[in-house]
């Protein structure tokens, strides 16, 4: 059975200032909202002081990494970073060759991003330019990671169609369905699926768009790498090289290449020596975060790291090719061994202590890859070792940007020192559509309206006739009933009569408002009708594949990019 530890009470003035510290972050990170807008927080022309300040921070941090130096790993891990990351780009696009040397580039800032290899939004993609365009001004080097350790959930898009007064909206797959595994995982199934999916998504989408960036965009993702099989490499293969038709120049590398690098399994090693002392940082982070923000869910932003009869839950995902399912890996001190197990079909013991030479379990971890085995980082451990460890800034979207806040936490709390810093990006964009909003309000004003011919129907009963109306002399004598209760004092003795009686006469003069009512609902439903419409048309949501590229352009306004 899977518990974690009761939340302790905080205290002191330093956990005091991180919640308030926190709290205040948290309050500044939403996405912009015009069409258009952009968001780089801190200021893009304040982040080269935000690289050195990072820099800096990084340097003075005399902080032991199972007896490396935090620089000596760091510097360490960017040489392998940038062999592997330019190798694997080189597959697909060119590459600067300024990039190809290490010793060229000793000393320029390492800059990264991440993100799932999917066919996000525009405000993702942007971040990309960001990236590209920031590494160019300082000099460095960035580079964009594939986060394939995350579940690929589907393979389609959703694409807007049908007349601007009527749209919907529709899926369109670039593959056929497949069970939830890690984009590591997921391979094309279906090719002529995959093919076919331009012309299928611009003809849906041709009523309201034209000339939609996924035609130019597919030829790249078909025929640029063919041997590659795996979908999320494959569209991001496709999207990477299109991007160099804007001359944005960054490298890419999948996060499963990235856990092979050695030093990332050095950084295992420290963190499995060192389990119970995260373990506790990465629950009170999570303590702090959620008090600070009233979240009453442990499973938000992530879950507690569990305890299992004697096991620790580890921040790591394990898993085979044969049995591709992500599990848990769990962690627990024996001796002088840390026994790691997914407590399914693998136990693994590492030759490993807090304060012991971890070269052997460092080895062994970086060998578990040729027997089938993948460990992989889940999300805060994912952009722990890219912040502490790989660059000199990351940049995290909007949602990045809120659970790494968790991060930080973690950092003071494990490490001992101040994290350095991250920078936010994200952007509004809008398909260029020409269509009438409406009142958010009128839906409610209907409803209300409905209300009052149900409870107050007198006010829309014409009952001044000349005499010779029926109808109309009808409605006058229920209205007078309805008056003449309404004019009587409420007691205990005739609460229920009159309750009956008001209540009756409203009844009563339904069919005389019915009219009235018909025609409410009808206005009622068409406001629905136009709102949903307009929301179909007003998303940011929808795949940058589906914007014309002068539209798109518009992003990209600033020089600097």
């Amino acid at each position: 059975m899977l518990t974690t530890v009761p939340l302790r009470p905080f205290h002191s003035a330093v956990e005091r200032n991180m919640l308030m510290d926190c709290a205040r972050e948290f309050r500044c990170l939403s996405a912009p909202h015009g069409d258009g807008q952009t968001l780089v927080e801190p200021a893009y022309s304040a982040l080269p002081k935000v690289v050195a300040r990072n820099r800096e921070r990084l340097a003075e941090a005399q902080y032991d990494v199972q007896g490396r130096t935090l620089r000596d790993l760091s510097d360490s891990a960017r040489r392998s970073l940038l062999q592997f990351a330019f190798a694997y780009t080189s597959q697909y696009r060119d590459v600067p060759k300024r990039w190809h040397s290490y010793e060229a580039l000793r000393g320029a800032p390492f800059i990264l991003s991440g993100h799932q290899p999917e066919m996000f939004h525009p405000g993702v993609w942007y971040k990309n330019f960001v990236l590209g365009g920031l590494a160019r001004q300082m000099g460095g080097v960035g580079v964009h990671l594939l986060i394939d350790s995350d579940l690929c959930r589907g393979a389609s898009i959703r694409v807007p169609t049908g007349a601007i007064d009527h749209p919907r909206v529709e899926a369109v797959p670039y593959d056929k369905p497949a069970p939830e595994v890690p984009y590591e995982e997921r391979f094309i199934h279906d090719a002529a699926t995959f093919s076919s999916f331009a012309e299928r998504t611009t003809a849906l989408l041709r009523p309201l768009v034209a000339n939609p960036l996924v035609a130019s965009l597919w030829p790249l993702t078909v025929d640029r790498n063919p041997r590659q099989t795996n979908l999320g490499l494959r569209l991001a293969q496709g999207r990477h090289a299109f991007e160099q038709t804007w001359s944005n120049e960054t490298l890419e590398l999948p996060q499963s290449a990235v856990c092979q690098l050695p030093e990332f399994a050095w950084f295992v090693a420290h963190l499995l020596a060192n389990l119970p002392r995260f373990w506790s940082a990465h629950n009170d982070a999570l303590a702090l975060y959620r008090h600070a923000h009233r979240i009453r869910n442990r499973a938000q932003p992530v879950p507690d790291l569990a305890e299992a009869d004697g096991w620790l839950e580890a921040p790591f995902w394990i898993w085979t090719s044969e049995e591709p399912q992500r599990r848990p890996l769990f962690a627990r001190q024996s001796g002088n061994e840390v026994v790691i197990s997914d407590r399914h079909a693998h136990t693994i013991s590492l030759p490993l202590t807090a304060d012991g030479d971890p070269t052997a379990a460092a080895q062994q971890l970086a060998a578990l890859s040729s027997r089938g085995i993948k460990l992989r980082t889940r999300a805060l451990t994912t952009t722990l070792f890219a912040r502490l460890v790989l660059s000199d800034l990351f940049l995290h979207g909007i949602g990045g940007a809120k659970y790494d806040q968790v991060t930080d936490q973690i950092v003071r709390l494990f490490c001992g020192f101040e994290p350095p810093e991250f920078a936010t990006v994200s952007a509004t964009l809008r398909l260029p559509l020409d269509y009438e909003t409406h009142d958010g309000t009128a839906a409610g004003q209907w409803e209300q309206r409905l209300r009052e011919t149900r409870y107050h129907p007198e006010q829309f009963v014409d009952i001044n006739g000349d005499g010779t109306n029926g109808a109309a002399t009808v409605a006058a004598e229920i209205v007078a009933t309805k008056q003449r209760w309404l004019r009587t004092q409420k007691t205990t003795e005739n609460a229920r009569e009159r309750h009956r009686a008001i209540a009756g006469a409203n009844e009563m003069l339904q069919p005389f408002v019915a009219p009235l009512r018909r025609q409410i609902e009808l206005e009622r439903d068409d406001t629905r009708r136009r709102k949903r419409g307009e929301a179909i048309l007003h998303s940011r949501e929808y795949s940058f594949c589906l914007y014309p590229r002068g539209h798109f352009d518009k992003l990209l306004a600033d020089p600097r990019l």
